[in-house]
């Protein structure tokens, strides 16, 4: 058994939540590893729908337009009649981007190209998964994790400060803590497989007996590949053969059509739905992000962004505690983001139930643009906001024209790992630069020019009013002019002081 070096943050388990919080901790110069106990990287499509405001984190990323090139809107859904005939209709109602929301439609790629092209990106910052390497055991106490690896290699104890459990519903990390992850199973055991098939044209989601619990069965194209998905319930008990005879068998018997053949199957699955959610987010220096925190039924499309998410989050907090910042901060990830599981599976749960009464269609709500974090210990407002915008929430894009004249976006502005203080109309010498801040002045005399009035109609300030926005892209604080000493109370808990100390976390 080996000893090595100290890192900062152990991340077991390399799927959408684990790539996603390297890939924020690559690009801030915070030392990790990434292992997977896998040998290979995850070959499904399970989580095949990307949200808009996951849209939005994968541009900050760097990552956004390979994966629109990759995959694909999703096709409209096409219900057949016991008769044969059919009808068509959108899963999701077409809505055309706003200034302020720049993506209305779900993206359609299947998991393991969203997660190809994230090793893409984080080996372009000089990092790569450890595949083939296992978390076995791990203590902490008030300043180290030692954690105990398994890999090629063999045995190696490693000392980090923080380790992040993001190893899917069945953690290791979690039940090693102790976490409860209470819940329920929701008594719908379904197949899903990606498969090579011919007698279906791919123009269209292909669903039969929508409704019927017992018969009904999809087959969708998956963009970017020539497969499809197939998806379906099945009985709660017994063996399922998802072996290329079995499901065409099956495919035969569900939707009548004895010239839909499957050819071959890339990966397929038999699994039980269940929403559950973990009792806790953080144990001293340990967390859980994605799967291991939440678990969701696959309607709504939610699972995958909300894993993704939860990295986003707490990502950039790693990363300030890292550098100086109060340890006060990591505690607002449980605080911020455990909230937002317990919503997101509400919301799966009540389209699973419509799907079995055969609805499909979804709005607004599973684009996950709405959410916030209003009650954050982190949301600031002096004085208090009735309307509009406020602290806490999600920072709408707008375009605006530079001092120089050429055309910019808000969201070019907060890209990147920096914090974002907009000043409107404001005094110059109101608040003082410091690291990791940048400043930008919006109106007359700024650095940036209102075009079209969006600024104006998404941010609803007042001349004087400062809105300072997080690395993630939320609204930390709002003030107006005469309070602007409040932000130099904020800036030192969130670590943006003018001479950042390490400290430890």
């Amino acid at each position: 058994m080996t000893q090595n070096s100290t890192v900062d943050v152990l991340i077991a388990g390399a799927g959408a939540a684990g790539l996603t919080l390297a890939i924020e901790l690559a690009r801030r110069g915070v030392s990790f590893r990434l292992i997977e106990k896998l040998n290979d990287p995850f070959r499904g499509s399970r989580g095949k729908g990307i949200q808009p405001r996951t849209q939005e984190v994968f541009e900050d990323l760097g990552i956004l337009d390979r994966i629109v090139a990759l995959g694909g809107v999703y096709p409209p859904q096409r219900e057949y009649r016991v008769d044969g005939s059919f009808a068509e209709s959108d899963v999701v109602p077409h809505e055309e981007p706003t200034a302020a929301e720049p993506y209305h439609l779900a993206l359609m790629a299947p998991q393991f190209l969203t997660e190809g092209v994230m090793r893409e990106r984080l080996l372009e910052l000089g990092h790569r998964p450890e595949f083939g390497c296992e978390l076995i055991g791990f203590e902490q106490d008030e300043t180290v994790v030692t954690a105990r690896l398994k890999g090629p290699s063999g045995q190696e104890t490693i000392g980090v400060r923080w380790l992040v459990g993001a190893d899917g519903g069945r953690s290791f990390v979690r039940h090693a803590l102790d976490i409860g992850f209470p819940g329920k199973t929701l008594g719908v055991r379904a197949i899903v497989a990606d498969v090579m098939l011919t007698g279906l044209d791919r123009d269209a989601w292909h669903r039969f007996a929508e409704g019927d619990m017992e018969k009904q069965i999809s087959l969708c194209p998956l963009a970017g590949t020539e497969m499809f998905q197939i998806q379906g319930p099945i009985p709660l008990e017994g063996d399922i053969d998802l072996s290329a005879a079995g499901l065409t068998a099956l495919v035969k018997q569900r939707t009548g059509r004895p010239d839909i053949t499957i050819q071959s199957v890339s990966w397929a699955s038999a699994f039980n739905m269940n929403a559950r959610l973990a009792d806790r987010y953080r144990h001293g220096r340990v967390f859980l992000a994605g799967d291991a925190a939440h678990t969701h039924p696959p309607t709504g499309g939610q699972g995958l962004n909300t894993s993704v998410q939860d990295a986003y989050n707490l990502g950039w907090k790693l990363a300030a505690v890292a550098s100086g910042a109060p340890n006060a901060l990591l505690d607002s990830y449980e605080e911020e983001r455990r909230p937002i599981a317990a919503a997101m599976l509400g919301l799966a749960t009540t389209l699973l139930d419509a799907l079995k009464r055969g609805e499909l269609r979804r709005g607004r709500e599973v684009h996950q643009l709405d959410i916030g974090y209003p009650e954050s210990s982190f949301a600031l407002e002096q004085p208090e906001r009735r309307s509009g915008l406020l602290a806490g929430d999600r920072a709408p894009d707008a375009p605006l024209k530079g001092a120089a004249g050429q055309p910019r976006r808000l969201f070019e502005l907060f890209a990147g790992v920096h914090w974002t203080l907009l000043g409107y109309e404001v005094e110059q010498a109101a608040v003082l630069a410091r690291r990791g801040l940048h400043i930008h002045r919006i109106g007359r005399r700024g650095d940036l020019i209102e075009e079209g009035g969006h600024f104006r109609d998404a941010y609803a300030l007042t001349p004087g009013d400062w809105v300072l926005v997080r690395p993630d892209g939320y609204v930390g604080a709002i003030v107006a002019s005469g309070e602007a000493s409040a932000l130099e109370a904020y800036f030192a808990s969130v670590g943006l002081n003018p001479e950042a100390k390490a400290a430890d976390g």
